[in-house]
């Protein structure tokens, strides 16, 4: 019960602040000198790739955990994680793409930031439908944390490819990346507040497919139960 209140109340406060972050986007902010009006879409970019880089390496520690103490309850946690972080990857992917084909003038290049993103959702999706193949609960818990561990050394790629390898992506202009910052202070205060909401949008989704993981646990520990019987 205590989750649930956690989860609708993280949802009602994200809807607040979002409709708030739109209303600084879209009626106040100016548009950008360079790229215009579409430059608005990075409110939602790299947020979202964030999110999702932080899901991963929450996932991460939780898989390492289950190695380590044989407990399925953090390989549950595990999975929930990675499932929410696998939409805000996909997020960024379709989101960066709008921005390239207004930019750019195409949809996708195969630079190095774009093709490391798409094999972090490829590695990620194959997580989930190997999890769906495997009926086992151990092992299933087992191959999943050593296939997380892997993903995320890509995770750590998609991070820093952006400053490794310098291609037609846009430089980090964030601050917090370059201990500067080339974005303009209220853009950049708008871009937190809209962080900050995704995020909380990101938490109450884990906290209800958290729940949903342990129900189907149960209903899966009962079902072999039965079939011993």
């Amino acid at each position: 019960m205590t989750r649930e209140r956690v989860s609708i109340g993280l949802a009602l406060a994200a809807a607040l602040l979002l409709s708030y972050d739109l209303y600084q986007m879209f009626m106040v902010l100016p548009d950008e000198a360079l790229q215009g009006a579409i430059y608005r879409i990075l409110f939602f970019h790299a947020p979202a790739a964030i999110v999702g880089m932080i899901g991963y390496f929450a996932a991460l520690t939780f898989s390492i955990l289950y190695l380590s103490s044989g407990i399925l309850r953090w390989d549950s946690l595990s999975a929930s994680i990675i499932e929410v972080s696998l939409v805000f990857s996909c997020v960024n992917i379709v989101t960066g793409s709008i921005w390239a084909r207004i930019i750019w003038g195409i949809w996708w290049t195969w630079d190095y930031r774009l093709t490391s993103a798409l094999v972090c959702v490829l590695i990620f999706a194959g997580y989930l439908m190997m999890r769906r193949a495997i009926e086992e609960p151990t092992q299933r818990a087992r191959l999943s944390s050593a296939l997380c561990i892997f993903g995320c050394v890509d995770v750590v790629i998609v991070w820093k490819s952006i400053e490794w390898f310098r291609n037609n992506h846009p430089s980090p202009v964030l601050s917090i990346r370059t201990g500067g910052g080339t974005m303009d202070p209220a853009m950049e205060r708008i871009f937190y507040l809209n962080f900050l909401a995704i995020l909380m949008i990101a938490i109450a989704l884990v906290l209800i497919r958290t729940r949903q993981e342990a129900i189907a646990r149960e209903v899966d520990s009962l079902r072999r139960f039965a079939n011993a019987v």
